[in-house]
């Protein structure tokens, strides 16, 4: 198993990259796993040395070019074809990896997932999500937060659906709970494409749809998956990241309000598209890198990808 590595992506990369090398490589789940670390070979040997890594569990492949985070993901791309985001993808299309993994330009990352190695047939738009952390200690997952600012009713049960496939192969959700995030628990509620989505949601067999979420049930265990527009899941996101950070900042200990650490998950899978992608937090560190390139490794084990092809192509039969 080769999983790819962008060594140069993110705010505080390449060191952090490293050490999230190492922490993984260190770990227990660590097994048949090849990491492939994609970057400036000058930058990364004094790192890697330093690290005291077994050299037959990595790869360096060398790139001279960085894309840089308020870039033009498209021009950046086409322009840096040796930065190491184009190389990953380039390695991810060949098969030479198994999954792509960065914290580097989000833009960049999309741009390149769905270019470079395409949409899973039948799907309409990827989607990306945010775990929620539940009182009951089993989280849930949220979707979409950001990359799909306006949509129409079939984009929500495509969500829905990519979500509750994530939930049920790399969740442990038997039968994952599906909610629409609305303004009330009653159907009819809410906005046009609320209103509209509701019943597309309850005749898809599917899925296991429950009903209208309302704001306050969240981060109750009222639902598995959450289903919303972008707009409305990255300004949920936004908040619960905040959380978080007024804690931290005033210095206050809670074992709950620590799972809303983002480095706890990582980074976010690119649902839809033919092959793993994980986009990650520009300020990702050490652990975050980590638990990133376990969860590509979970969704090569379990074979995610082609369970959602096998489900688009039921819901298409349909």
């Amino acid at each position: 198993m080769r999983i790819g590595l962008d060594m140069m992506g993110g705010d505080y990369a390449p060191a952090e990259a490293v050490k999230g090398v190492k922490l993984f490589l260190d770990s227990s789940v660590a097994t048949d796993v090849h990491l492939v670390l994609i970057g400036d070979e000058q930058a990364l040997a004094p790192l890697l040395a330093d690290a005291q890594l077994d050299q037959s569990r990595y790869s360096v492949v060398h790139s001279s070019q960085l894309i840089g985070m308020n870039e033009h993901p498209t021009k950046a791309l086409k322009e840096k074809p040796q930065s190491s985001i184009s190389i990953g993808f380039h390695l991810l299309q060949n098969k030479k990896i198994g999954a792509f993994i960065s914290a580097g330009n989000t833009g960049a990352m999309m741009v390149g997932a769905i270019y470079s190695i395409k949409l899973i047939e039948g799907v309409q738009r990827p989607t990306i999500s945010t775990i929620l952390p539940r009182e009951t200690g089993n989280p849930g997952l949220l979707l979409d937060v950001g990359i799909n600012a306006d949509c129409k009713p079939e984009n929500l049960v495509q969500f829905a659906l990519l979500g509750s496939l994530y939930s049920q192969y790399i969740m442990g959700n038997a039968s994952p709970r599906v909610g629409l995030l609305n303004i009330g628990e009653e159907e009819g509620k809410g906005n046009l494409l609320a209103q509209a989505t509701y019943p597309l949601l309850k005749e898809t067999r599917q899925l296991n749809f429950v009903g209208n979420v309302e704001g306050r049930d969240v981060f109750k265990d009222t639902a598995d998956v959450i289903v919303c527009e972008g707009f409305t899941g990255n300004v949920v996101l936004k908040m619960a990241e905040s959380f978080h950070d007024i804690m931290v900042r005033r210095n206050i200990k809670d074992e709950y309000m620590d799972k809303f650490d983002f480095e706890q998950y990582g980074g976010t899978p690119v649902l839809g598209v033919s092959e793993p992608v994980i986009i990650g937090h520009g300020i990702s560190g050490g652990r975050a890198f980590s638990n990133m390139i376990a969860l590509a490794q979970r969704m090569i084990e379990s074979k995610l990808l082609d369970k959602i092809r096998e489900s688009f192509v039921a819901v298409k039969e349909d």
